[in-house]
């Protein structure tokens, strides 16, 4: 008798192999289906209802560590940043903390807008430190270093404690405290659809200037 595990692998093998089939059909001696391996290696997004996120933890100490190492260079120790890169940290308060909003968004004097100021899901940081960083070898940190990497940055930020450590147990909690978490509106005709309240009009109206029309604004890092 097959047990579930054995009618699953054969039934996962027949799959693929059909599938095979049906690509070798439509394009004769081009490609092939990706491997369940070759999937899993590219599947690695992290949403921020925290699906795909893979278990482990990381100390903001020990975060620290892996920042000076692979992070600083380009970021800063304390992630001020350099002359090539935007700040990853400053713009925020307490009371954001508390509010979900970043009141310095709306101040026109501020004079920059860093990464903490505008994220509203820690699950944005996790992922694409896990996916691009360091810039000159994505990919290469564990698990449990972009755990490390990104409380030390919260911790940077004021959001966690030095004594944290970031986990996919606790991470959710983490989000309650991110500072422009009420920031992001779905309030454009684009995304997500319909069924989380799209509108009925895009947000835009993309109205072409034709004569006396104002200078274009120069978008540039700080």
């Amino acid at each position: 008798m097959f047990s579930s595990r054995d009618r699953l692998g054969v039934a996962l093998l027949l799959s693929a192999a059909i599938g095979t089939a049906a690509a070798q059909t439509a394009y004769p001696g081009i490609g092939r289906v990706a491997t369940p391996a070759e999937v899993k290696a590219w599947d690695i997004d992290v949403r921020p209802d925290f699906k795909g996120l893979p278990k482990g933890a990381g100390s903001v100490s020990q975060g620290q560590g892996v920042w000076e190492a692979k992070c600083a260079s380009c970021h800063g120790v304390f992630g001020e940043s350099n002359e090539v890169f935007a700040p990853l940290v400053g713009g925020t308060t307490a009371e954001d903390i508390k509010t979900g909003r970043v009141a310095r968004l709306n101040d026109a004097n501020f004079p920059g807008r860093t990464t903490l100021m505008k994220v509203s899901t820690v699950s944005t940081l996790w992922d694409y430190i896990n996916r691009a960083m360091p810039w000159n070898e994505p990919k290469s940190l564990k698990v449990d270093e972009v755990y490390a990497v990104t409380g030390y940055l919260l911790n940077l930020g004021g959001i966690v404690p030095d004594d944290f450590t970031l986990s996919d147990a606790n991470i959710a909690d983490v989000q309650k405290r991110m500072p422009n978490r009420h920031g992001f509106t779905t309030a454009h005709a684009m995304w997500p659809g319909k069924s989380l309240g799209k509108p009925a009009a895009f947000d835009v109206k993309a109205t072409a200037c034709m004569q006396d029309c104002a200078a274009e604004p120069k978008v540039a890092s700080l």
